[in-house]
């Protein structure tokens, strides 16, 4: 090993986890539904990728009224 590759593990494993060198670790694909279907992002023109870098997320909260209030226990 050179002093180059010891720059390139991986941080220090939090669970268990081996350290890895870049080269072996696995790219990540992500996919997304776009216009009804799944595709990759990694196949998105320079357009789509940056709209969907721009994509914000939100979780959705359930109305006070839907949600049942617990009863004491007697």
């Amino acid at each position: 090993m050179n002093e180059n590759t010891a720059l390139h593990l991986s941080p220090a494993p939090q669970d268990g986890q081996p350290l890895l060198r870049e080269e072996e670790r696995q790219r990540c694909e992500i996919w997304t539904r776009v216009m009804g279907y799944h595709r990759p992002v990694a196949s998105f023109n320079t357009g789509k990728q940056g709209e969907f870098q721009q994509r914000l997320h939100f979780q959705e909260r359930t109305s006070p009224a839907l949600v049942p209030t617990p009863t004491p226990c007697r």
